[in-house]
């Protein structure tokens, strides 16, 4: 019957701390979401942005091919 008993207390010392275990890996697993969330989100940024002045710049480069022909048919 003791023996029972010791065996009861150790099997949910070893659940404890196997559930102490998987609320520390959720907790740093949520962190590290949080963290890829926050880089996706400024490379989302960075790409609207990059999107941004490549349009510019095509339509510089456009702008001075149009300059170049209109040149040479004067």
């Amino acid at each position: 019957m003791i023996a029972d008993m010791f065996d009861l207390d150790a099997e949910l010392a070893r659940l404890e701390n196997r559930i102490d275990i998987l609320v520390a890996t959720c907790e740093r697993l949520r962190g590290e979401n949080r963290v890829l969330k926050s880089t996706i989100e400024e490379w989302m940024q960075e790409r609207v942005q990059l999107s941004d002045k490549t349009e510019m710049a095509k339509s510089r480069v456009e702008a001075m091919i149009s300059r170049l022909k209109s040149m040479g048919h004067e």
